[in-house]
């Protein structure tokens, strides 16, 4: 039989009042604001709309180095050559971002990604991507890869430094799945965001990135992207009582607007918020309907807690989709990806929980296989969870 798309819709409103959208607001044409530990979104403008990812691509260009160098295949004490393209178009010939390489000298790892996320070195970006895949070419064929195994689906990457090119984009919310996952993935290499300097060829130089001066915020890193063309862009971290936030901006208008919107929102998300745990980790969300199996459905669970912040005071729309495609056929193995549970607050989502087989089903016989195809997806927990917390009377 065919599978068809199955989805749960369940619509309430958080009180009698008539729905608005949220008043906060942001002069940067992109954003994203996360709490770190849960995924849940906090605040987006225009999250998956294509962007230029400017300097920010260096991210992947160091995740990449960071990949290599945990599993081993890499040393920071390892030196790659500067040649002289990465010298010509990335160094100081250049004009732009650059550590100052010398032509045809060889860098240790270590130093080049100091220059790399301290300095935001264009030669240094060529220099690790050549180093690794030969040229600036076959790099980027790793980053979009790379890129595409980290679930960034709407980005495209055409060389490691940021330079504009057509071919070259990405969205806000595909920027803090790159974050989120440096932050998790690689803490013993997340100092190169924090550290305040780094000097090099007699040249010091402190880190471009302006949000490390919030102290007060919290913020520990990532970095900053500076092309007039393209806007003014940032991608940084904070903690505040335990809380870790990721931020993406992009497209602002100059430096002062980016500092001014950094703050804005990170005090934002610290202090504006209800969190509000929906369903704890194992709790059936859903049930999935299975065609041909021993058992006729298979609860659909999320591996760590659903958890939606609220804003105070907010009177919009709470929106919940269990979405998978279905009935699975039997046989049916437990803890399989098969489908999301999304949560938007008005016309944001909010929530966006993989949803795994909470139990396996093996394969039935020839009489429960004929009586499949009337079951349906029931929606009862969803609802009962939604009305546990006052989104439903």
């Amino acid at each position: 039989m065919g599978f068809a798309r199955l989805i749960l819709v369940v619509i309430f409103a958080l009180s009698a009042a008539s729905a608005r959208a949220d008043a906060f607001t942001t002069s940067a044409e992109f954003a994203v604001l996360q709490d770190y530990e849960t995924g849940a979104v906090l605040y987006a403008k225009n999250a998956g709309e294509p962007m230029p990812p400017v300097s920010l691509t260096k991210l992947l260009t160091a995740e990449i180095i960071f990949r290599e160098l945990k599993g081993g295949r890499l040393k920071l004490d390892d030196t790659f050559e500067v040649s002289e393209t990465a010298w010509r178009q990335g160094g100081a010939p250049a004009r732009g971002a650059a550590m100052f390489l010398s032509v045809h000298s060889r860098v240790s790892v270590d130093d080049l990604l100091r220059g790399l996320l301290i300095q935001s070195g264009n030669d240094a970006a060529m220099t690790l991507a050549e180093g690794i895949a030969g040229s600036e070419d076959a790099f980027a064929d790793r980053m979009n890869k790379r890129a595409t195994e980290l679930g960034m689906t709407h980005s495209q990457f055409a060389n490691s430094r940021g330079k504009a090119d057509p071919e070259q984009s990405t969205t806000a919310a595909d920027m803090a799945i790159l974050a989120a996952h440096i932050v998790r993935d690689y803490p013993e290499y997340f100092h190169y965001f924090s550290d305040k300097e780094f000097t090099w060829n007699k040249i010091r130089q402190l880190n471009r990135n302006p949000a490390l001066a919030f102290a007060d915020l919290g913020v520990d890193g990532l970095k900053a992207g500076d092309v007039r063309d393209g806007g003014y862009a940032l991608i940084a971290t904070a903690v505040q009582n335990g809380q870790r936030l990721i931020l993406v901006l992009n497209g602002l208008k100059d430096a002062s607007a980016r500092l001014e919107e950094t703050r804005k929102l990170l005090d934002y998300g610290f202090h504006s918020f209800d969190r509000r745990t929906i369903f704890e980790a194992g709790a059936p969300v859903g049930w999935a309907s299975v065609f041909g199996g021993a058992s006729g459905s298979t609860p659909l669970v999320s591996a760590k807690p659903v958890v939606l912040f609220v804003p105070r005071g907010d009177t919009g729309k709470i929106t919940a989709r269990v979405i998978y495609t279905g009935p699975l056929p039997a046989p049916v193995a437990a803890d399989k990806d098969v489908g999301h549970l999304k949560i938007w607050r008005g016309d944001m989502l909010a929530v966006d929980a993989l949803l795994k087989t909470g139990e396996a089903v093996a394969l039935g016989g020839l009489t429960s296989r004929a009586f499949d195809a009337t079951i349906e997806l029931a929606g009862e927990a969803v609802r009962g969870a939604l009305r546990r917390h006052g989104f439903m009377k």
